[in-house]
């Protein structure tokens, strides 16, 4: 492509690093199969699964390893302005709720809301892309890709 030319749809969405997104979402995949079953969250649009507490620790481990930052209450100030909108799109982080994100600064990353449910015993884990200045085709198209990856 030169460089006057509009960007297509194809390098569109390579600019947006689906091959990272994807391999990461396969490791997760690969890594949670039998532990998580996912269904589509139409309000976040976010893969949801649910896991008893006896779990979390698995979970959380696998989270950490393919989603390298962790934030929480004590650090979300620290974070960049693109995870601090997905922090606003969930609602903010409440005690407790934590959000894992693979590389922050690239034009698209994945995350992972983690939320306690209030019986002490559930958790629901979300994990949605994110990307920042993308048009809303390139977001949908994303999305599309991504629930694909998953099977939904």
């Amino acid at each position: 492509m030169r460089k006057d030319e509009p960007p297509t749809k194809e390098t569109a969405m390579h600019d947006l690093n689906t091959s990272d997104l994807e391999d990461t979402c396969r490791q997760l995949i690969n890594a949670l199969q039998g532990v998580l079953s996912w269904q589509w969250d139409n309000r976040f649009e976010a893969v949801l699964a649910q896991i008893k507490t006896d779990k979390k620790g698995s979970v959380h481990e696998v989270l950490e390893r393919s989603l390298i930052h962790v934030w929480d209450r004590a650090n979300i100030d620290e974070a960049s302005e693109t995870v601090q909108a997905v922090i606003r799109q969930l609602g903010g982080l409440m005690s407790g709720q934590l959000l894992f994100t693979s590389d922050p600064a690239k034009d698209a990353f994945l995350f992972c809301a983690w939320w306690p449910w209030g019986d002490g015993e559930t958790i629901s884990v979300r994990i949605a892309p994110a990307c920042g200045n993308q048009s809303d085709s390139d977001k949908g198209a994303l999305v599309g890709e991504f629930k694909g990856w998953f099977g939904l």
